[in-house]
């Protein structure tokens, strides 16, 4: 299995964590928690970058809710800034695993 190095500083490049900010924004653009880590989007992206690089990052705490349609189910929504370092991580290595799976796999 081949070996892969310098993930970490992939997933924290500012670079990344932008587009992983875009990318969980979206459907979500208009929501508090949305609005407001983008109305100071460049300090909260270094913040977190910060956070990550000193692996002092601890996720948020998870907001749960019901929905009824179309059944009833119990619903775990991360906190916004956690999307974003999620975002991040998939940007870097769905690619690698992605090669791995069979074309049947989902």
């Amino acid at each position: 299995m081949k070996r892969y190095t310098h993930l970490f500083s992939q997933i924290t490049a500012f670079e990344n964590l932008l587009a992983a900010a875009q990318q969980a924004q979206r459907g979500k653009r208009f929501r508090n928690s949305v609005l407001a880590f983008h109305c100071a989007l460049e300090q909260e992206l270094f913040r977190l970058q910060d956070e990550l690089r000193a692996k002092t990052y601890r996720p948020g705490a998870y907001r749960t809710f019901e929905i009824f349609e179309p059944k009833r189910r119990l619903i775990s929504a991360a906190p916004y800034r956690d999307r974003v370092v999620h975002h991040a991580l998939c940007n870097i290595i769905v690619p690698i695993f992605e090669r791995t799976f069979i074309r049947d796999s989902y």
